[in-house]
């Protein structure tokens, strides 16, 4: 049987984001909103800028107001937060944020380690967060944390992600995500929990879903397909490559956008995204970091046309 996948994919850059939270090395606001602007020039059309978290623990994310003031907001492109708290809600609401993520982890235990908080406090707080969101006018992307395994736990079972987003999606946000936060998704495991999510009797249908995939065991672009063949067609990707939850030791990566889009390309799925300006994009980035960054396709050569 012949697979139809997507023509198109969205693709959610989170290099300043997810990308850099756990980076030693303070990127300066003006070339975070330099490099926000090289994204859009190569057709980047999503972008989550910050997050609203204390910057104690996340130094990285401590000019986010700053960040915010400062950046020019296009027209056609989404720019958004993730927040975890109350507090967080109120600081993005303060600087204008369209589009916050709201996250719970379907695991006991990083929950714990993430915001200090059971996966049932979590979700009763991101309930209400939804909710705060709606009613200030803010677009909501939900999701759950750990949706296909938990670097603390193991095998998280498929009932409880279910039951997480069937609870989320009841509150209306305008987007689901499910994230391999610990990176130990695998292609049947992907297949079969988006199979069974949509034949889930919801309150309201299901929102667009997206993936956020990690490259921890090198899965994520096998990952990737794999909800293709599922119809997903919105995939958080790093520049470079770069990422991981600082809350799990050794989560290292997000797929990265240029392997991602590459490949995407190759296969005949638009992206709207001009690989060789996003190639040049990283490799810049990659001298400002200091460092060689994991994506493969910026350091194989021109671009495939």
């Amino acid at each position: 049987m012949k697979i139809k996948l997507p023509g198109q994919v969205e693709i959610q850059e989170v290099v300043l984001r997810d990308g850099i939270q756990n980076e030693k090395k303070i990127i300066p606001t003006q070339a975070k909103i330099d490099l926000i602007g090289k994204l859009v020039s190569c057709g980047v059309r999503r972008i989550e800028v910050s997050s609203f978290v204390n910057p104690r623990l996340v130094p990285q994310m401590a000019d986010a107001e700053d960040l915010w003031s400062g950046l020019v907001r296009y027209k056609d492109v989404i720019l958004s937060a993730l927040i975890l708290s109350r507090g967080g809600m109120e600081r993005a609401v303060k600087c204008g944020v369209g589009r916050v993520g709201i996250f719970v982890s379907a695991s006991e235990t990083h929950s714990m380690r993430n915001s200090r908080r059971t996966v049932g406090e979590a979700l009763s707080e991101a309930l209400m967060l939804i909710s705060e969101a709606k009613s200030q006018g803010v677009s909501v992307r939900a999701g759950v944390m750990n949706a296909f395994g938990c670097a603390y736990e193991g095998v998280v079972p498929a009932d409880k992600v279910i039951e997480l987003c069937r609870r989320l999606c009841g509150a209306g946000p305008d987007e689901l995500c499910l994230a391999d936060t610990s990176g130990l998704g695998d292609p049947r495991l992907i297949r079969d929990t988006i199979s069974r999510l949509r034949k889930v009797r919801m309150k309201t249908a299901l929102p667009g879903l997206s993936l956020h995939l990690h490259n921890t065991r090198d899965r994520g672009l096998a990952n990737l397909y794999a909800a293709l063949e599922e119809g997903v067609c919105i995939f958080d990707a790093s520049l470079g490559g770069l990422g991981g939850c600082p809350f799990i030791e050794g989560a290292r990566g997000n797929i990265a956008t240029e392997d991602a889009v590459s490949v995407l390309h190759d296969m005949g799925i638009a992206t709207g995204i001009d690989l060789e300006r996003l190639v040049q994009t990283s490799l810049e980035f990659e001298k400002i970091l200091g460092k060689p960054f994991p994506a493969m396709v910026p350091h194989l050569g021109p671009c495939r046309s």
